[in-house]
């Protein structure tokens, strides 16, 4: 069974629509945030907004600097690309080599659920849910193997690597290889899922 908690905190709604702005461009690379104009935004007072920087600090997505506050990180150079995403493949081999022959049918229903779900985005063209989701899935199994602490280690790289991301393609393709992890994990086949990992995973 998955870590989900049926409610949402303000803090993780505010983190969430930054999240979003910044990886869908709408916060640009060195835009400040400041802590007044965003507690404005959200109709809340200046404290969840300092909580919510600096988990979006800790996460990679923005910097803080003395003297020059707090803003949008750059995208990595495109040179650690590869090196990224092995990192991320390693983590989530790992994980899936760890995870895949103890789920059970409550564990299934969740991801094919948020398959569904990725599917729904897409059509309505959400691609801040079909990012979410997309994580999601992922999350999914390195929080399963390893806790909050292997998703710490892990969800920098994704964040990171979704600032100059630009491949998911289309949604037929993406939602194909999100199955073909899942159908391979159900069917206890680990090197197989890994190799469905790989490909969805560039």
């Amino acid at each position: 069974m998955s870590e989900t908690k049926s409610i949402v905190s303000v803090r993780d709604q505010i983190a969430h629509q930054l999240r979003a702005d910044i990886i869908n461009g709408t916060l640009t690379e060195h835009t400040k945030l400041k802590e007044q104009a965003l507690a404005e935004r959200f109709g809340v007072s200046r404290g969840p907004i300092r909580d919510v920087l600096l988990q979006l600090s800790n996460d990679g997505l923005l910097v803080s600097k003395n003297n020059c506050g707090v803003s949008v990180n750059t995208a990595p150079d495109t040179s650690l690309q590869p090196l990224m995403i092995n990192i991320r493949v390693d983590i989530e081999s790992f994980s899936i080599n760890k995870v895949a022959k103890t789920l059970d049918n409550e564990d299934f229903q969740y991801l094919e659920g948020l398959l569904l779900n990725l599917q729904k985005a897409f059509i309505e063209e959400d691609y801040a849910a079909v990012t979410d989701l997309d994580i999601n899935f992922h999350r999914f199994f390195v929080y399963k193997a390893g806790g909050e602490d292997l998703v710490n280690l892990w969800l920098p790289f994704i964040y990171r690597m979704r600032m100059n991301y630009t491949r998911l393609g289309t949604a037929e393709a993406c939602i194909n290889e999100h199955k073909c992890i899942l159908e391979a994990i159900k069917n206890k086949d680990i090197k197989a899922a890994i190799k469905a990992l790989k490909a969805n995973i560039k």
